[in-house]
């Protein structure tokens, strides 16, 4: 047999090979396994164990989180841990997160924590309310917004 009708044979039986396994995978049977490799379940999900938390108790809980903070790493999952649920965090809870930046002398992630209220806000109006409730706690920290440090 030639060199290139070796290369031919060969092709075809690789071919054929991966055809047997895509139509067999796609008829719903399992896939061949390799050595120590586990196939995927084929059982159903089980709905969650976990109770739905209620705002005020995903608020009471943030409090106690950035209440206990020791360092930078821990204040900035918390907060991205806080902003990544879909709801705004209330205002205590971004008091709280100002509080443990200052302790933690953290001007940066406190101007931050303002720029993820800004875009966690449905609109403008909701993001001036934040700004006026929490203005005599941004004046007595000395956090300065974005819009301050870089005028358009």
């Amino acid at each position: 047999m030639t060199p290139l009708a070796l290369l031919r044979a060969s092709a075809r039986t690789t071919a054929c090979r991966s055809t047997l396994v895509r139509s067999a995978w796609s008829a719903g049977s399992v896939a061949p396994r390799k050595a120590g490799v586990a196939a995927f379940s084929v059982s159903a999900r089980k709905a969650s164990e976990h109770k739905e938390e209620t705002f005020e108790e995903f608020t009471a809980r943030y409090e106690k989180e950035f209440e206990g903070v020791q360092d930078v790493f821990e204040l900035q999952r918390n907060l991205n841990n806080a902003f990544a649920y879909d709801l705004v965090p209330s205002p205590s809870v971004i008091t709280a997160a100002l509080q443990a930046a200052r302790r933690l002398n953290d001007f940066p992630t406190a101007v931050r924590i303002f720029e993820g209220v800004k875009s966690k806000v449905e609109n403008k109006g909701q993001y001036e309310e934040y700004l006026k409730e929490l203005e005599p706690l941004r004046e007595e920290l000395g956090v300065v917004l974005k819009e301050g440090l870089y005028p358009e």
